[in-house]
């Protein structure tokens, strides 16, 4: 299987071809058909099995074929569980997305909030945020969610063990009913498996690995 046969258009493919990758991993290759058709996604997949271009080059696609104009309001959500993570995540959307008119950026808390703000206020396609973060930005009305088309809730289970089911539920009533929604987890827990019966319509559900087996390539050491 290759980046090509995925459906992924040449603008994409050129900067997959850029970052150096030649073949699809398992997630990405069960994930992105499902997303680029529109569908609701449930996927149970660890850190370091390429999950984020999973979403991310899909996104790109659909988010790239529908523009509107000018103005800039935000269409697509990715929440994660740190700032971390976020960071990591809009690299890769900023990554894979450098041939194509969109614009994005990153939000989460610990830092001052008028630069990012400022970026939002002049227009971004796609938001990667922290839960608080955006909240706090939200009961300021200094950003609108209300044009959401496309919500990834990334390693969902860690946001859960974290404490943040409530800011999700919080979010997610803010949204569009009207949306495609793509829920990301190491392990399909007892919640996760509600907040699909919640928030998910007639999901695929795609599995790159077991649930709770290693990463192979994570090196594991114990020390006594």
């Amino acid at each position: 299987m290759s980046f090509e046969k995925l459906g992924l258009n040449q603008s994409i493919l050129s900067a997959v071809r850029k970052k150096g990758y030649e073949k699809p991993s398992t997630i990405q290759t069960k994930a992105i058909p499902q997303i680029l058709a529109g569908r609701d996604l449930l996927a149970s997949s660890q850190t370091g099995t390429g999950k984020t271009a999973g979403f991310t080059l899909p996104m790109l696609q659909l988010l790239s074929s529908r523009t509107l104009g000018k103005k800039r309001p935000i269409r697509a959500l990715v929440l994660t569980p740190t700032r971390e993570l976020a960071a990591q995540v809009f690299d890769n959307v900023k990554t894979y997305g450098e041939n194509l008119d969109l614009r994005s950026t990153v939000i989460f808390g610990g830092v001052n909030q008028s630069p990012q703000v400022k970026t939002i206020r002049n227009g971004v396609d796609i938001l990667v945020a922290t839960p608080g973060r955006l909240l706090d930005l939200h009961n300021q009305r200094l950003l609108s969610l209300s044009q959401i088309e496309l919500l990834v809730l990334d390693e969902a289970d860690r946001m859960l063990d974290m404490g943040f089911v409530r800011d999700i539920r919080k979010i997610l009533a803010l949204l569009p009913n009207k949306r495609q929604t793509l829920l990301f987890s190491a392990t399909f827990s007892d919640e996760i498996k509600k907040l699909t019966k919640e928030f998910l319509n007639n999901p695929a559900v795609v599995e790159a690995t077991p649930e709770s087996t290693t990463v192979e390539k994570i090196n594991q050491r114990a020390y006594q």
